[in-house]
């Protein structure tokens, strides 16, 4: 506590027992203790003592982060969702992640499988073109480790991403490989809630929002341009954070 703030406590005390001594009510007694309660968590809040810091939630018993290396996390609760039919639920024992088309091996992947690769964890802003943005910590799995499983080949340069509720969109191969883009099934150090796209979202680095598909249950490697669901709709297909938001 500072020093200003610890004169203005012991003048506060003063003052309160010459009040008690002088009026001797009961009732006067009580609201100066009110009184006294409240000053003092003005003084505690302006000396630091107290943290005005949301508190963590808890998801299906796992507490989230809301730091990491030094870096403030957005809770969860305060991260919008934006979908176009809403939350997707999705069982994770019959979930299967499929990926094909320009590929050697096509995969179908348990939720199991997925999390038993090598995992990444990173702190990434996700910008919306609405004006908004949030700041989380992503943990999940290389899209280039997905690729090299399924033997993706060399004319491959588009990946489209294929989600539950119908939506779709895509990103240069050269892009998710250069940036070391993942798909992340935990954020903020829980699972991946429902309304956060469990059991994958797509974390699309210096990308707008539209293109953080959530849900994802198929990925096809094309050597086609490909537009998705807001792209087709007059959105830029590049989607970089900074550039155009419309198709010019």
């Amino acid at each position: 506590m500072q020093e200003d703030n610890k004169i203005a406590y012991k003048k506060t005390i003063k003052w309160l027992y010459n009040e008690k001594r002088a009026e001797g009510g009961q009732n006067k007694y009580m609201k100066l203790i009110s009184l006294f309660i409240t000053v003092l968590i003005i003084l505690l809040t302006t000396s630091g003592c107290i943290s005005e810091r949301e508190e963590p939630e808890t998801y299906d018993n796992e507490t989230e982060n809301l730091s990491y290396e030094g870096k403030s996390l957005t809770p969860i609760a305060q991260q919008r969702n934006n979908a176009i039919k809403g939350t997707q639920y999705i069982d994770r024992e019959s979930y299967r992640l499929q990926v094909n088309g320009l590929v050697e091996k096509p995969l179908n992947l348990t939720y199991e499988e997925i999390t038993a690769m090598p995992q990444v964890s990173k702190v990434v802003e996700l910008n919306c073109v609405e004006g908004w943005s949030f700041t989380a910590k992503w943990t999940g799995v290389r899209i280039a480790d997905l690729f090299e499983e399924a033997g993706a080949m060399e004319n491959a340069t588009t990946a489209i991403f294929y989600c539950a509720d119908g939506y779709s969109t895509s990103l240069d191969r050269d892009y998710l490989l250069e940036n070391d883009i993942i798909l992340a099934y935990r954020l903020n150090d829980v699972t991946l809630p429902p309304d956060r796209g469990f059991p994958l979202q797509l974390v699309a680095e210096d990308k707008y929002g539209y293109k953080w598909a959530k849900w994802i249950i198929r990925i096809e490697l094309s050597d086609s341009p490909y537009r998705g669901y807001w792209e087709e709709r007059g959105y830029n297909n590049t989607a970089d954070v900074g550039g155009p938001e419309l198709e010019r």
